[in-house]
């Protein structure tokens, strides 16, 4: 059983961990990849987290595992159908993840017209932070997202650049899959995306959450 951590003390076991692709345009524009009209999901299984002071482990398989840091979404309620209107009012909390990928697997997969689950849902691909209660956040969707690897800034992004917003994203995700409590929306990486090697450190920075700090194997 996987769980994370809403403000000091409430526990939520963790169902699945919806992922967005292609939410900034600079990122998209970066892989040479044109950003879907409507908002396409993926998804990690909740054996891939990791917590504070983990570390990942890149599989033998990739010779290239990169960084992206994201706004994670943690769901309180259950929903389906919601209206971009309510979709606040099925948030917890809001807390930090790095979305790990093997992009040279994922690459090769796609190529061949073959699903790339494996690329995005290793296990320790998803380092994530504790949450901070929804009610302490004034507007999700002005904050700072910032990675550094070893101490150098790599990524820099703001939630306000995301293509679709955090209501629109709830919307479309619970349109498809039923939203449950302990569900976690990964909402998209901005712009620095890049490879890590063993025994780099990293850590991901959304000030007004906090800090998440793990190490690379």
């Amino acid at each position: 059983m996987h769980t994370v951590l809403l403000g000091k003390e409430t526990i939520y076991r963790v169902g699945k961990i919806l992922c967005v692709t292609r939410n900034y345009r600079a990122h998209a524009a970066e892989l040479h990849n044109k950003p879907p009209e409507q908002p396409v999901f993926f998804l990690k299984p909740a054996s891939s987290i990791i917590g504070q002071g983990e570390t990942a482990v890149i599989p033998p398989c990739s010779n290239n595992c990169q960084h992206e840091v994201e706004l994670a979404i943690l769901i309180g309620k259950w929903g389906k159908n919601i209206s971009p209107a309510t979709a606040l009012s099925h948030v917890a909390g809001y807390g930090i993840g790095i979305d790990l990928t093997l992009r040279d697997l994922q690459t090769d997969l796609k190529n061949r017209g073959l699903p790339w689950s494996m690329a995005k849902g290793f296990d320790t691909s998803c380092p994530l932070s504790d949450f901070t209660p929804a009610e302490r956040i004034a507007d999700p969707q002005a904050l700072d997202l910032l990675l550094y690897v070893n101490g150098e800034l790599r990524q820099q992004g703001n939630s306000g650049d995301m293509i679709h917003s955090i209501p629109a994203l709830i919307s479309a995700a619970s349109a498809i899959f039923s939203l449950e409590e302990g569900d976690i929306l990964l909402t998209g990486t901005p712009a620095g995306v890049g490879p890590l090697l063993s025994g780099d450190r990293l850590r991901a920075e959304i000030p007004q959450l906090g800090t998440l700090d793990i190490s690379i194997r």
